[in-house]
């Protein structure tokens, strides 16, 4: 029994020196690619609270800069696998650095527009930010891969990256406002402070950021991936335009069905070829398509209820609901959601070595059902409000990072990148169909209450979307093998990749 237990101490001891090693080494790396992310987060805050004074400066409606926002998410759902895939192939390090480089420009280039055209433009490029967290997500389990340790190592620093992200994000939208006030309303210098902070961004990663070990011999599928930002192009275009121009518009959904079916063909191609753009054999492995599909299902309630959780909160009561918040009092709600994102991604990591990564993803995914759905009774008062988005925000916060990471735990050597970008690209096209959706059912209810507001009915749909989308998710993952996502040791990693 002695040497038994001996022998099973003496196997363990090489893993954890392994561990130790590992959490040296990525501490310097996560706290480098934390200040990316916070970067990354006051990027995504920053513009929101100035966005009255951007349409003055331009001498445009306010309408018009929803055409920004669909500018960058179009070009971002088809930027990311591409940039990804090219990460795998030459080094997520140098891809980092181009993505950095091009969001640096377009950002400066903001702060010098003096027009329409100019200003959407470099609104668009900036995009190139949103594949800056499935680049860091592949550096971190790159590190972490040779010691048996990249799963577990990864959950963390993903995690942590999250916490930077969201509270750049509420550094952002609270420093605008204070900045464009200290610096008397000006709007181009005010645009240039994000311009030096994604600046240092990139020498933060040049000096700060080891590069990975690509995979040698590898190339890039131009045809594969030309028609997979064809089919990206169509259905993400389909639903932009179903939000401005309506339901009843058929060659929007000619758009958004062309594109869908333009996935048939690309399917086909895929199977054939030896390097494929995205690996479908990979893709339906059961331990990651459930992902995937979460992330679709999760980017409803994480990209598209955010404004209409906003429009409640300030609807007057006089309506017959909503909370009579104004702007400052409805930052302070959406600063408490971030905050409850934030101890969400604390949560996740430590919760899931105690449990599974399996369990606690799928409780997450509950947690934002629930909460939700908690707004269908529960509405009528702030302090409602607050809770179930804080329900929510927690689950949502442990998803943000945990999806990325378990799509990196389940990816073969050599397609961590485009793994991890996937995610994002579905959870982007299922934000995008959420805000088209959701922009159709709030502004058909309008006439029914008074000229500005929406229904209650349509708020109530809109609830019930996210949270049956994120209830249907939590079932998908119950597909995902009991142990799927856990460390692996480096030969058992290399025997099942050379399998597959």
């Amino acid at each position: 029994m002695t040497s038994q237990r001996t022998r099973a101490e003496g196997a363990r001891t090489p893993t954890s020196r392994r561990g130790a090693v590992t959490i040296g080494v990525t501490a310097g790396l996560i706290g480098w690619l934390a200040f990316v992310e916070l970067t990354s987060g006051i990027l995504q805050g920053y513009y929101v609270p100035l966005i009255s004074d951007i349409v003055k400066h331009l001498g445009i409606h306010d309408a018009d800069y929803n055409w920004f926002e669909a500018a960058q998410l179009l070009l971002s759902a088809l930027v990311v696998p591409v940039l990804a895939k090219l990460g795998d192939m030459f080094g997520h390090k140098r891809i980092l650095l181009i993505a950095t480089v091009l969001t640096a420009l377009s950002t400066w280039a903001l702060a010098f527009s003096g027009n329409f055209v100019t200003f959407l433009v470099a609104f668009a490029l900036q995009g190139f930010y949103v594949v800056w967290l499935p680049l860091e997500v592949a550096l971190i389990f790159d590190r972490g891969r040779r010691t048996g340790t990249a799963a577990s190592q990864t959950r963390k620093a993903a995690g942590l990256l999250v916490v930077a992200l969201e509270l750049g994000a509420i550094l952002g939208a609270v420093g605008a406002g204070l900045l464009f006030e200290a610096l008397g309303g000006n709007v181009t210098l005010t645009l240039i402070v994000p311009a030096i902070a994604v600046t240092i961004v990139f020498f933060a990663i040049l000096f700060g950021v080891p590069e990975s070990e690509p995979t040698p011999g590898r190339r890039l599928d131009a045809v594969g991936f030309s028609i997979l930002t064809l089919g990206l192009l169509l259905i993400t275009s389909g639903l932009t335009f179903l939000r401005i121009n309506g339901v009843g518009t058929w060659w929007v959904w000619a758009l958004i069905v062309v594109g869908v079916l333009t996935f048939i063909p690309f399917g086909r191609y895929e199977l054939k070829q030896e390097d494929p753009a995205i690996d479908l054999r990979v893709l339906r492995r059961p331990n990651m398509w459930p992902v995937q599909l979460t992330a679709g299902l999760i980017g409803i309630s994480l990209l598209g209820a955010q404004a209409p959780l906003s429009t409640f909160a300030g609807t007057d009561p006089v309506n017959g609901y909503g909370l009579g918040l104004s702007a400052g009092q409805r930052s302070i709600l959406i600063g408490a959601y971030l905050i409850s994102m934030i101890v969400g991604a604390l949560l996740f990591p430590l919760v899931s070595s105690r449990l599974t990564p399996r369990v606690t993803l799928i409780a997450a995914s509950f947690l934002v059902a629930i909460g939700y759905l908690l707004f269908l009774p529960f509405h009528q008062e702030t302090w409602q409000v607050f809770t179930n988005m804080a329900v929510a925000g927690i689950g949502s916060g442990a998803l943000v990072g945990a999806l990325p990471a378990a799509a990196a735990a389940a990816a073969p050597r050599g397609q961590t990148g485009i793994a991890t970008a996937l995610t994002n690209t579905t959870k982007t096209i299922g934000g995008s169909f959420a805000s088209a959706v959701f922009g159709v059912v709030l502004l058909s209810g309008a006439a029914t209450v008074t000229a500005s507001a929406a229904s209650l009915f349509g708020y109530m749909l809109v609830w019930t979307i996210c949270g049956v989308g994120a209830l249907v998710a939590a079932v998908l993952l119950f597909f995902v093998p009991k142990l799927a996502f856990a460390d692996a040791e480096p030969a058992v990693e290399a025997a099942v990749d050379r399998v597959v």
